[in-house]
């Protein structure tokens, strides 16, 4: 079992940085592809970005690409998205998850087992 934890979500202008983090608990999870996906109501969760279990491979959707990083620190069992040039559009719940399905980048939604509760990210105009 994994239980996620996310933080740091907040209100930021646009064009400017918020950094969001995940607090995982569970002596497995680095064995786990950890991703980042966001919800704006009425729409479904959309996938933003993945990292795989040995922090070797990273994923992007198109719409944060170049803007956003994610990172992981296995020893800390924690999950970090740097998001830098923020827009309007990128304001949404924030969600960290973990797959024990896979190791590498997966981005579905069913392929990831565990969720952090959420982190509301706010980008002004």
């Amino acid at each position: 079992q994994v239980q996620l934890v996310d933080s740091g979500g907040g209100l930021v202008q646009a064009g400017g940085s918020l950094r969001v983090s995940c607090a995982a608990s569970g002596r497995t999870f680095s064995r786990y592809a950890a991703g980042w996906f966001r919800q704006t109501p009425g729409k479904e969760r959309e996938f933003v970005a993945v990292i795989s279990w040995d922090d070797g491979a990273t994923y992007y959707s198109d719409s944060v690409k170049g803007r956003f990083t994610i990172s992981r620190n296995n020893a800390k069992n924690t999950v970090s998205l740097q998001m830098n040039s923020l827009k309007p559009e990128d304001t949404a719940i924030y969600y960290c998850a973990a797959s024990a399905q896979y190791r590498y980048t997966p981005t579905r939604v069913s392929d990831f087992d565990y969720w952090g509760q959420g982190t509301q990210v706010t980008v002004s105009s």
